[in-house]
């Protein structure tokens, strides 16, 4: 499915140009590509960003900002969305005030998005390969089950988010576990 759309084989040919050690275009990106294909759509649902997620324990907040400017210059219609798993924890607090633990790779800060479909990424290698990076596997992205991640995001985020992105209006082959009914 990656090879077969040209749009995000570019836009990882644009984040692979960076030259990170540890990155990946996840979440959003990777979800709707697979869902339409699944809903058998024949346009490809529009990207509201694109997430380049990294891990480099050495770099500090600055980076992220000359790294989106440097994808700009290759690839200007895209919004891309730069975040470093290292500092996470740093806007945690900085953003909502909240103290988690830091993050010890790329893996680990994947395994804690609010969706057990959209933790997952996809990284294009120096020799084309691509690789996948799901720490949850991807039963819940190919069976079309949209289930809370508790790792960080409460239940009325994750239930915000599936509101305010339209996720079952715009794949509504899609089943809801609902967060506020019990272990999942």
């Amino acid at each position: 499915m990656v090879r077969s759309s040209s749009t995000l084989m570019a836009l990882l040919a644009a984040a692979r140009s960076l030259h990170l050690q540890s990155w990946c275009i996840g979440a959003g990106v990777v979800r709707g590509l697979v869902w339409d294909h699944l809903h058998g759509f024949s346009q490809p649902s529009r990207y509201e960003d694109v997430d380049v997620t990294y891990y480099d324990a050495t770099a500090d907040e600055k980076q992220d900002e000359g790294l989106t400017r440097r994808l700009l210059d290759i690839h200007p219609s895209a919004r891309w969305e730069v975040s470093n798993q290292a500092l996470i924890h740093q806007w945690f607090l900085k953003a909502h005030g909240q103290i988690v633990p830091p993050l010890r790779s790329l893996a680990d800060g994947i395994a804690t998005w609010p969706e057990y479909a959209t933790c997952v990424g996809v990284t294009l290698n120096a020799d084309d390969t691509i690789e996948v990076i799901a720490p949850h596997g991807l039963q819940d992205l190919f069976d079309l089950k949209i289930r809370h991640n508790a790792a960080r995001a409460s239940a009325g985020v994750f239930m915000q988010r599936v509101t305010s992105k339209r996720l079952i209006e715009r794949w509504p082959m899609l089943s809801l576990v609902n967060p506020f009914s019990g272990p999942d």
